[in-house]
């Protein structure tokens, strides 16, 4: 038996689960993301174990991406991207975060 769920309760899912993996506008990104996939089964701790939300400073740390301190904040975007996109799933953009899955 499948269940449509609109963004309200895919939100809701994760408010109950104490999850605070991903911000308010990440979840929508999720949200939109998972409403292209056929058949989804929504499953809480599997998004938050495979997928993560962060700033594109955050992941060029944690991957040592190299990021000259000259470029401005779009152009380290772009590199994050850029690196992300070789290496795993870009799910998508926030204003000023990146929503990927781990690799």
């Amino acid at each position: 038996m499948f269940q449509t769920i609109n963004l309200y309760q895919f939100r809701d899912a994760f408010q109950r689960m104490d999850r605070k993996n991903f911000s308010y506008e990440g979840l929508e990104v999720l949200f939109d993301f998972f409403e292209e996939v056929e058949d989804y089964e929504l499953d809480v701790v599997a998004i938050c174990c495979n997928y993560t939300e962060n700033t594109p400073e955050v992941i060029a740390q944690e991957h040592g991406i190299e990021l000259s301190d000259e470029e401005d904040e779009e152009q380290n975007r772009k590199d994050v991207l850029k690196y992300l996109k070789a290496n795993t799933l870009v799910v998508g953009e926030t204003s000023n975060t990146i929503i990927y899955e781990h690799f």
